[in-house]
Order: structure tokens, then sequence, then C-alpha cells
């Protein structure tokens, strides 16, 4: 289908339906992909670890906003 003629049919609709459709459309793009939630679980575990270990510093967010200002 055409998107000029989906996006004239939706913009002829009420506010209302315009805002559902929006709703439909955004929840329809943030389904979680299986193999990027994977990943980050593996990722998660890893710098858990590190933390655990003592492998990597830990700061303070004070620390940090005074390093970037």
């Amino acid at each position: 289908m055409d998107s000029n003629l989906i996006l004239k049919e939706a913009l002829s609709l009420s506010p209302a339906e315009r805002l559902q459709l929006i709703e439909m459309l955004t929840r329809s793009l943030n389904k979680p992909d299986d193999n990027i939630e994977k990943i980050w679980a593996e990722e998660s575990e890893k710098r858990y670890k590190a933390l655990e270990e003592g492998r990597i510093k830990v700061l303070a967010f004070k620390e940090v906003i005074q390093r970037y200002k």
C-alpha cells in the first residue's frame, strides 16, 4: 500500500483514533529482540562479575558529574 495513501487515511481519523494508531505503531516498534536481550544479559553478567572481582572501579555520581563539568 502507498505510504501517502496510508497517511491520508490516517489524517482523516479523529484525534482519538490517531492517538490510538500512534500507540499501536509505537508498541509494534518496541518488541524486544531476543538476540539483543541475550547479548545484554551476558554483558551485564560480565560487568557484575568484574565489579565483584574488583576489576573495575566504581565512581560516585557526584564524581562523574565533577569530572565532566
